[in-house]
């Protein structure tokens, strides 16, 4: 989502309509406790994807990685990613979410467990890849599981909740893996966060069912959940999506800005490293800074075009003034180079990472603001792959940049304080008035 963002100031707007306590209880919450399961998911997911970057200083020192091929692994995570999130949605419409999500889980969790069995920069690419595979799923299951167990108006509420995982996740990493590695060795870092996932597959199969097939769902939550009218089901095809001006705009901003997001992840630890000495266990504090930003950062982000509209602005205005204060929020980046001190570095980052998530708020919504629903899905699709292929290309540059200048990070975060308002401008010219798109 990045995989990340979420339409908050639809959420909030879910949470008001959301039933009393009372009526909650006369319905049913059974629901919750499933919307519970896909948090638990999406928090692993950025657990198990988190470990590589946080391990990538030590391992490097252990394996002998070169800069390159450390950028070779991250491009094999980011093939996978781009290939599933492609065709994932399809294998999960045919085979139902419980057996789609199991398979996706399970091939996460044997390819993060089998990161302890490598010692190559070949086979870490490998394993790297599987499971790229296998968490390109989570967000498509997820998705669906909403659809199928909550009625309209509680579906952005119970996507915010899930969504959070990732800033959870984000969060957690740093904290333990540290401390797995630096007690038992980095082997049972990835053993210990692979079972994690491990676990949750074994909860997942013993309680989903969909509502209908479901013991613990009252007739009564049953009604409530399928309260909604019928919904088209047509799927549309990218061919007819991409002749659209829209649609390219929404697919610029994911393939200038995503790849941003996956550099923070994979490569912060490796800056912290770098420029300030920092180890495994010294850096845990300033990511977990950073990453907390970014969770006030996506609610901000959601907040501040609803409040724009509040005060008479066209969506439009609304929708582009608060992108715009993001990207401007990125330009200080451009000069990290001049930033000697540590945390006027995480407080310079930490503001770019909030930055970051108003802006996928955003843009997320930018598709809903555009295209009739049964087309979100699709357009969201196609900005995804188009992200994760920028990324591929991006881990190569990042990678020979770092070999050449001995680790000299300024050119990719100039490059990164640049890119957002760059994608708005092209953004709005070729959506200058967020038009709706007539796809019938």
């Amino acid at each position: 989502m990045s995989e990340r963002g979420t339409k908050t100031a639809d959420l909030l707007e879910s949470a008001a309509q959301t039933p009393t306590i009372g009526v909650a209880q006369a319905v049913g919450r059974y629901r919750w406790l499933i919307c519970a399961l896909l948090f638990c998911a999406t928090t692993i997911n950025y657990v198990d994807r988190a470990v590589l970057g946080i391990l990538a200083p030590t391992l490097q020192k252990t394996i002998g990685w070169s800069e390159v091929q450390y950028s070779y692994i991250v491009m094999a995570f980011m093939t996978a990613y781009a290939l599933g999130i492609a065709f994932v949605g399809r294998f999960i419409d045919r085979v139902g979410t419980r057996n789609g999500y199991a398979a996706s889980v399970g091939l996460w969790s044997l390819s993060a467990m089998s990161h302890a069995l490598v010692t190559s920069a070949l086979g870490f690419g490998f394993v790297r890849f599987m499971l790229g595979l296998g968490e390109s799923g989570n967000f498509p299951a997820g998705i669906k599981c909403v659809a199928e167990w909550f009625p309209k108006k509680e579906r952005a509420l119970a996507t915010g909740i899930f969504n959070s995982g990732s800033n959870l996740g984000a969060t957690v990493a740093p904290i333990l893996v540290p401390i797995i590695a630096g007690d038992l060795g980095w082997r049972w870092a990835f053993v210990f966060t692979g079972l994690f996932s491990a676990t949750w597959l074994v909860v997942w199969l013993n309680t989903y069912r969909k509502p209908a097939q479901h013991p613990k769902v009252s007739p009564s939550e049953l009604a409530y959940i399928n309260a909604d009218p019928p919904e088209p089901t047509g799927k549309i095809a990218w061919a007819n999506l991409l002749p659209h001006r829209q649609t390219w705009a929404f697919l610029v901003g994911k393939l200038m800005t995503d790849p941003v997001w996956f550099f923070m992840l994979f490569w912060l630890p490796k800056f912290f490293n770098s420029r300030y000495g920092l180890t495994a266990k010294q850096f845990a504090i300033p990511l977990i800074v950073i990453y907390n930003a970014s969770a006030v950062g996506s609610i901000v982000g959601g907040w501040m075009p609803a409040r724009f509209l509040k005060i008479g602005w066209n969506l439009n205005r609304a929708r582009k003034t608060a992108m715009a204060i993001c990207a401007v929020a990125w330009l200080p980046m451009i000069f990290i180079g001049e930033v000697k001190g540590l945390w006027m570095a995480v407080t310079f980052i930490s503001v770019a990472a909030a930055a970051h998530q108003g802006w996928s708020a955003n843009l997320f919504t930018l598709a809903s603001d555009m295209f009739p629903k049964r087309a979100v899905g699709s357009v969201v699709g196609i900005g995804g792959f188009a992200g994760a292929a920028a990324m591929i290309a991006i881990a190569l540059f990042i990678g020979l940049l770092l070999q050449l200048t001995g680790n000299n990070y300024v050119p990719v975060f100039m490059i990164a304080g640049s890119a957002y308002l760059v994608a708005l401008l092209i953004i709005h010219a070729l959506a200058p008035r967020l038009a709706a798109v007539q796809i019938d």
